[in-house]
């Protein structure tokens, strides 16, 4: 069914819309999935804070204009299903990684982060960044590390004083 030019430009607007505040973008071939299939991967990329649009190459490379993710541009080519994470970098791949363990077809045909596109080997990688509460709890303990240690290496020597007496003690008492 052809797109009226008006449907055309809510399309580009929306897509633009999402790729100027993803972080990154992933694109699949989503060729010989069913309705139902496609209904569940859209409900989880709901709960997982990622924008998912089916949507023509042509609008979408004009969608993308001016932001990061120019760089796709010359990469779209068949059915493709875009995913832009919006929450977090990892978002997208992680759906998508997470959808072809159960589903094979949908197939990855480009990574795209920092201006950058990347392969489709490069899924993994990103799906494997943490999470924004992930890093923030990485962070924490990287800072909070030294301080442990030092209040550690304080209580040694009195850890070791009350043990040395505790085995005087014992000896004593075996004697």
């Amino acid at each position: 069914m052809a797109l009226s030019i008006e449907q055309k430009k809510a399309v580009v607007a929306q897509v633009a819309e999402a790729a100027q505040t993803a972080l990154a973008a992933v694109a699949a071939e989503y060729r010989g999935l069913s309705v139902e299939e496609m209904t569940d991967l859209r409900a989880k990329a709901r709960e997982s804070g990622v924008y998912l649009k089916v949507a023509k190459n042509t609008l979408v490379r004009r969608a993308v204009e001016g932001t990061e993710f120019e760089c796709i541009q010359d990469s779209l080519a068949g059915p493709l299903l875009f995913a832009f994470s919006m929450e977090d970098p990892g978002a997208a791949a992680r759906l998508v990684k997470d959808y072809v363990k159960s589903n094979d077809k949908l197939v990855t045909k480009l990574v795209a982060v920092g201006g950058e596109v990347f392969d489709a080997s490069e899924l993994e990688r990103l799906s494997s960044l943490p999470t924004y509460d992930q890093a923030i709890a990485m962070l924490m303990g990287v800072i909070k590390a030294p301080t442990e240690k030092f209040v550690r290496t304080l209580a040694e020597p009195h850890t070791k004083l009350v043990r040395l007496f505790a085995a005087v003690n014992e000896a004593k008492q075996a004697a």
